[in-house]
């Protein structure tokens, strides 16, 4: 079972990449979010407009010419669809933990009754 929170739009590397690298600033500008990831333009163009268009993230132009720079943020709705799938994905690894005994992995198996004996 998913749990809630698991945010399919955000899930895939790349988006998870860029969502995790946002949260931890206010604004980044692109040239470091590209850099950081190790993308190219076009990849992370394509993947800031996917999380741009479900309102998760803003994009901003400044200056113009040879200076211009684009700056992106979460949203406080991209903040949130984050925080809630970082649980979700948390919920998922600590039910598979360590914290899971064989006995609980195991198919249960019928108890002979107390009466049978």
């Amino acid at each position: 079972m998913i749990p809630t929170g698991f945010d399919e739009l955000i899930h895939p590397a790349t988006r998870l990449s860029v969502v995790s690298l946002l949260a931890a600033t206010e604004w980044a500008d692109f040239a470091f979010i590209r850099d950081s990831l190790s993308l190219s333009d076009s990849a992370l163009s394509k993947q800031l407009h996917t999380l741009e268009e479900a309102e998760y993230l803003e994009i901003r132009k400044e200056g113009g010419g040879r200076k211009r720079r684009t700056r992106v943020r979460l949203t406080d709705r991209g903040r949130t669809a984050f925080e809630g799938h970082v649980a979700a994905l948390r919920a998922i690894v600590e039910g598979a933990g360590p914290a899971a005994t064989a006995t609980e992995l195991a198919p249960r198996q019928q108890q002979p009754s107390k009466a049978g004996r």
